[in-house]
């Protein structure tokens, strides 16, 4: 079996299983759904097809009882009860066991066979109908058989044996169909299929649009074949639409996306210099045909300036996805939660269009599975009634836009947390001082240390002290922050600020100790003149900026540079604002950053080119938002 297609069958396959997850929950609040029914039977339906002709028998046999139950739940033979949710829940968590198997690497003979209990439950549900049960086995797959051209592939009405899409990929079930005969569906006539597809397009095609339409720039995938097949005659006079509009997406490896990137960044860079030597030519006095040159350069550079910027757009945006394409795994994972724990939980998705990196994507999932189970562990009563609360708990996930950077927010309605609780906790584990973290803010802080649990016994959920701390530093590998805010009885909150674009970031370039550095324009808030000198409290220079005392820390003294005569001050959008002290800011600018790998510096998160090709030491978002407090401990590292 050609390895490429397997990859290919697998990536197609795990989108649909996150699909049907998503489903099978709607369906659980919306049990008379038609569209919802219709949508999970194809679903099974393609993924047991693709299967079937990569040789996966256990996952053939899971999608054909959960492809029968669907068939029967959405035609009325069968109820919509909560033993068919939980039923085709499991089946869908097998497939997609099997599947991530397959996406890390195993070996596809080595997949276990179909448990015995998954058969079971599936059988029950499917018993659930008013017909006998020995007529199961044989009614439902011939029931399902004419149905399935309708939901993926128009050829096998025709009774034709194409096996490929507008485009040329693999139709998955059509090719599963030509090899097998079939496999387990019993024989259709051409005239019996072809009438099947022309009384099923009607109803299919809406579901069908919306599978479509939820996943806009998904790449190519047997998603949108349906509605290929299932469109009614009026949309099926422009047979070329379906096939134009999957040419429009393509995979490409990811690696290739971000050389291309690499090299539109420099694109920009080297037409940013060439403006600023542009610019100095331009101070020179041109007559006659020199004079003509220059303006026809002139012309000629911002054209290639205006066109490398636009290059450089177009390629961030190729590595851009929705945050959805994360969120949709996690109403499973509370639900199956919530259930092990006794807790009755509710999670609200907002805000899943919003748009980040696809490295950020990825590397999100074990941060939010990790918050999700504290809060649904630590923070949701189990009691709720006596805290005066309704029973059903509610975690909301939103995700949105503020400007260059994206918020992602976790709250739940629980208990909240203690600070003089965390902060005793801290003091006995030996991770504080006595006199440290004195502050609410601070004291619930304390659970992102290594080692910090105020649980005294360790689940199978939390309590051995790790989770928060990496959190934390997967949050701060891509440049952002996150914060805690909880309040008593009412709540807790963490709100995790990210940038939406990785190697591209606004900054305001400064200058101090000889060095140039650049500072994220997300904490800058504006610029002020600074004393020759400070009043003091507590032997700390202090300066009063809009009635306020703000602590001043020198750029270069927090760098460990010999500090200089630094007379401007940056004061600084953080939580607990101050302000920074530097030699001279030079302007701002959207700086492509080339991250510190190979050394660690205290501080300093990567390195740029400016304008006039300068090297630029970017200074880290997460140490400025610190108070520039991590930098004993990056010291002592280093």
């Amino acid at each position: 079996m050609d390895d490429e297609m397997l990859k290919d069958f697998v990536v197609e396959a795990l989108d649909l299983a996150t699909n049907v997850e998503e489903h099978l929950l709607t369906l659980e609040r919306h049990p008379d759904d038609l569209e919802i029914l219709n949508a999970v039977f194809r679903a099974f339906h393609t993924i047991k097809g693709g299967a079937g002709f990569v040789n996966l028998p256990a996952m053939v046999s899971a999608c054909h009882l959960t492809e029968n139950l669907f068939d029967a739940l959405r035609n009325g033979k069968a109820p919509v009860t909560p033993l068919a949710i939980e039923a085709a829940l499991q089946a869908s968590g097998f497939v997609a066991d099997q599947l991530n198997e397959l996406s890390n690497g195993a070996d596809p003979a080595s997949l276990a066979s179909m448990p015995q209990d998954l058969e079971d439950i599936l059988t029950q549900a499917i018993e659930g109908k008013d017909a006998p049960v020995a007529a199961a086995p044989a009614a439902a797959p011939v029931a399902a058989a004419p149905a399935a051209p309708a939901a993926v592939s128009t050829p096998s009405a025709n009774g034709g044996a194409s096996v490929l899409g507008a485009d040329g990929s693999l139709d998955w079930n059509a090719l599963y169909q030509a090899v097998s005969g079939g496999a387990g569906d019993a024989p259709a006539s051409a005239a019996a299929t072809a009438a099947a597809v022309a009384d099923a397009s009607a109803d299919a095609a809406p579901e069908e649009s919306a599978a479509v339409s939820s996943h806009p720039k998904s790449l190519p995938s047997a998603t949108p074949k349906p509605a290929a097949a299932a469109a009614p005659p009026a949309r099926r006079a422009t047979d070329n639409q379906p096939g134009n509009a999957k040419e429009e997406s393509i995979r490409i490896d990811a690696g290739k996306l971000d050389a291309l990137l690499e090299v539109a960044g420099e694109s920009v860079q080297a037409a940013n210099q060439a403006a600023v030597l542009l610019e100095k030519l331009q101070q020179f006095k041109f007559e006659g045909t020199a004079a003509s040159l220059m303006s026809t350069l002139a012309e000629t550079l911002g054209r290639a300036s205006r066109y490398s910027s636009e290059l450089q757009r177009a390629t961030l945006s190729t590595r851009m996805q929705p945050v959805g394409r994360l969120f949709q795994k996690f109403p499973r994972l509370v639900r199956e939660l919530a259930k092990d724990l006794g807790k009755d939980v509710d999670l609200a998705i907002s805000g899943a269009e919003t748009e980040v990196d696809r490295v950020v994507v990825d590397s999100l999932y074990d941060p939010l599975v990790h918050m999700l189970r504290n809060s649904l562990d630590h923070g949701i009563e189990t009691d709720r009634a006596a805290a005066g609360k309704p029973n059903k708990a509610t975690i909301s996930l939103k995700a949105w836009q503020e400007a260059s950077s994206v918020m992602i927010e976790i709250f739940d309605d629980g208990k909240g947390m203690d600070p003089d609780f965390l902060r005793k906790k801290a003091i006995g584990k030996g991770l504080i001082g006595e006199h440290e973290a004195q502050s609410h803010d601070e004291a619930l802080q304390l659970v992102f240390l290594p080692g910090f649990s105020t649980k005294e016994v360790a689940s199978s959920v939390s309590g051995r002290g790790v989770g928060m701390d990496v959190v934390k530093t997967a949050v701060e590998k891509h440049r952002g922050t996150i914060r805690i805010d909880s309040t008593l009885g009412v709540g807790t909150r963490f709100s995790i600020r990210l940038p939406i674009e990785l190697s591209i970031i606004p900054t305001m370039l400064v200058r101090t100790a000889g060095a140039a550095l650049a500072l994220p324009m997300a904490v800058v808030e504006r610029v002020v003149e600074l004393p020759a000198d400070f009043d003091e409290v507590g032997g700390a220079p202090v300066l009063r900026d809009q009635g306020r005392p703000l602590p001043v820390h020198s750029l270069a003294g927090v760098l460990g540079y010999e500090p200089g005569s630094e007379r401007v001050g940056i004061v600084m959008a953080v939580p607990h604002p101050y302000i920074l002290g530097v030699e001279a800011v030079e302007g701002t600018a959207d700086l492509v950053i080339k991250p510190l790998t190979a050394i660690q510096t205290n501080g300093i998160t990567g390195t740029a080119r400016s304008a006039e090709g300068e090297l630029v030491l970017v200074v880290g978002l997460s140490f400025l938002l610190e108070g520039c407090r991590s930098s004993a401990k990056a010291v002592a590292q280093v």
